[in-house]
């Protein structure tokens, strides 16, 4: 339990300010060289590494915020055009200054106008909802024929842009959005994506419309150094203090996965009197368990004795050579064809990736508590 409240100085889950952001200057100077020199970028990034705050954080700098005209969405719920094109249809009518609204209406004429009352203002406002969306393919024409035109340029930005590779007639979609934007002069696009193996499917096959489209990048984690010196800032504001090894302790206990970084830190802040101790650390490790545990148990739900069982080994260090006789047996995995399937099932559900032949717990956090729990 917390001894202590305070003003939460360690932001999770969204952008605030500069003051709040930790490292990424040389990720943020390549996306804007980038978009200076009218390039696109896809970039790969494991979930809860950052990649929604650095787009923030990119969009909040002077020079963006004056030269262009900034959107931002994230489609990861969406699984059809429809929900798509709404999705995208809301960030722009909602990203844009009052004036221009009209402009979007007028020209995107394949929408249903609609009003509703501004809750805050009581006013009238014009709406969008999904029912609208009845001729998806010629809206999206509409759309960027809109951002095209606009008095100053224009970057987009779509987060979990792999979900697009799961639609029904994905390549009829992929070729329509390719065939538009690399003709487009006036817009930029930053496509972002957290599943690795599908993000790669459709950027670098050379077989799909997205091949080569913009400069790939790989968001990588933050170094320690620079987590250790954030953290300790952040404890000092608050009037307290934690050893620079207690800080790496967070960094190295949840793998340097910065949206956990954050979390672990406000949980040790917030156990801290004034120096921060060992028993304070394990608590903050307690809480974030806690806070993490029907999240983990949800995943758990509906996966198969041989998919637990190669969690299991995954927990206790095992990650190659599945299909040995030794590791078979000592686990349950059921024949070795049966491997490939698991592996497959289990990237499917975020819960593991690969790095060269190795396999590993996408979520370092889940790995602890799994050996704590089962």
């Amino acid at each position: 339990m917390s001894k202590l409240l305070v003003d939460n100085p360690f932001v999770i889950g969204k952008y605030i300010s500069d003051d709040y952001f930790c490292d990424r200057e040389k990720e943020t100077e390549f996306l804007y060289k980038q978009i200076v020199n009218g390039r696109n970028v896809a970039m790969l990034s494991p979930r809860r590494m950052g990649k929604t705050g650095l787009i923030y954080h990119l969009f909040g700098q002077k020079e963006v915020a004056q030269r262009y005209h900034v959107f931002f969405t994230d489609i990861y719920a969406t699984q059809t055009i429809e929900e798509f094109v709404y999705s995208l249809s809301s960030a722009i009518y909602v990203g844009q200054r009052k004036s221009l609204k009209k402009r979007f209406w007028d020209l995107v004429k394949s929408l249903r106008l609609a009003f509703r009352t501004d809750a805050v203002t009581g006013e009238p406002e014009l709406s969008l909802s999904l029912g609208d969306i009845k001729e998806p393919e010629k809206t999206l024409d509409e759309i960027f024929e809109y951002l095209e035109s606009a008095d100053k340029p224009c970057i987009v930005a779509i987060d979990e842009f792999q979900q697009i590779g799961e639609m029904p007639d994905t390549l009829t979609i992929q070729k329509r959005l390719r065939g538009i934007w690399q003709h487009q002069r006036n817009v930029s696009y930053c496509l972002f994506g957290s599943k690795k193996h599908l993000m790669t499917k459709l950027f670098q096959n050379r077989k799909m419309p997205f091949f080569q489209f913009g400069e790939m990048m790989y968001l990588d984690k933050i170094p320690t150094a620079d987590w250790v010196a954030y953290i300790c800032s952040r404890f000092e504001r608050q009037g307290k203090h934690i050893s620079e090894e207690l800080a790496k302790r967070i960094c190295e206990t949840v793998e340097g996965n910065s949206s956990y970084v954050q979390q672990l830190a406000w949980n040790v802040l917030a156990e801290t009197e004034q120096t921060t101790t060992e028993e304070d650390f394990c608590r903050g490790v307690d809480a974030l368990l806690a806070q993490c545990s029907a999240l983990f148990e949800e995943q758990l739900k509906g996966l198969t004795g041989y998919q637990l069982n190669f969690i299991r080994a995954l927990c206790d260090g095992v990650t190659s050579d599945f299909g040995s006789k030794a590791i078979l047996e000592s686990y349950n995995l059921g024949s070795k064809s049966n491997i490939s399937r698991i592996k497959a099932s289990l990237q499917d559900k975020e819960m593991i990736d690969f790095d060269k032949n190795t396999v590993y717990l996408e979520d370092p956090v889940f790995k602890i508590w799994y050996k704590r729990n089962k």
